[in-house]
């Protein structure tokens, strides 16, 4: 068997920038990071995380967070209050 075989994926520049950037700071490099993302998918049985498209509800607040509107707090203790979790 090959020690080694070649895949190639077409990405937007800018997530190819980003993503290789911080894959940079963490000291890993790109093929190590496809072959860490190809062993979860097999370790998975599928993609390693959670694919669902959002509802509106989710797709607002998203939005509203991006956007920075919504409601700020100055502590977790007063957001936690707020959401009434003890």
């Amino acid at each position: 068997m090959a020690k080694t075989a070649t895949a190639h994926a077409r990405l937007t520049p800018e997530i190819k920038k980003e993503a290789e950037d911080i894959l940079n700071n963490l000291g890993i490099s790109i093929s190590s990071a496809y072959e860490m993302f190809y062993r979860q998918i097999i370790v998975h049985g599928g993609i390693p995380f959670e694919m669902r498209i959002p509802n509106q509800k989710t797709r607002q607040a998203m939005q509203e967070a991006r956007d920075g509107v919504g409601e700020k707090y100055d502590t977790v203790e007063e957001m936690f209050h707020d959401l009434k979790i003890p």
